[in-house]
């Protein structure tokens, strides 16, 4: 039998984080999304060298930053069920609230929420599919552009590099 050139399990592209701690992200993403534990592979020095959590269908990669490295969020969009229900999931496991909510002008709704380590998640569902053409008429509709106005002010940018320094 061949070897697949993409493992059983693994999808062509996979997140892998680097995190000051590992654990604490794994034990995040657990009540954040549901993640499930796949690995976690400590090194001699107690360090996380590698380890593997499943979100839904994806796998997402992690292990331990070396202290000399510079802060290395990540930033991953996850499409769920119910952006509204596991964007207050999110926030209650310790996340803060980057964007609430919103529905944007492509059909879905988004918000953005900062974990504990100041990685960004983009929780987003598809609630419509817009043509190309109502998508064109919404670009300058009052209420989408206010939408993606509040989506795209909101100072995202500084809450996750201020998250860093812990």
């Amino acid at each position: 039998m061949p070897v697949k050139p993409v493992p059983e399990g693994c999808s062509t592209v996979t997140p892998w984080l680097i995190s000051r701690d590992t654990v604490q992200l794994i034990d995040y993403m657990k009540r954040a999304f549901g993640a499930e534990e796949l690995a976690c592979l400590a090194g001699e020095d107690g360090s996380i060298e590698h380890a593997e959590v499943r979100i839904g269908d994806s796998v997402v990669m992690m292990f331990d930053a070396r202290p000399e490295w510079p802060p290395t969020p990540g930033f991953l969009r996850l499409y769920v069920e119910d952006a509204d229900a596991v964007h207050r999931q999110a926030v209650a496991a310790g996340g803060t609230s980057v964007t609430e909510v919103t529905h944007l002008f492509f059909g879905d709704r988004v918000g953005r929420v900062r974990d504990p380590l100041g990685n960004l998640y983009w929780i987003q569902t598809r609630v419509e599919d817009p043509g190309p053409q109502e998508m064109e008429r919404r670009l300058s509709d009052p209420e989408f552009t206010k939408a993606m106005e509040y989506v795209q002010s909101a100072e995202f940018f500084p809450s996750v590099v201020g998250g860093l320094d812990r």
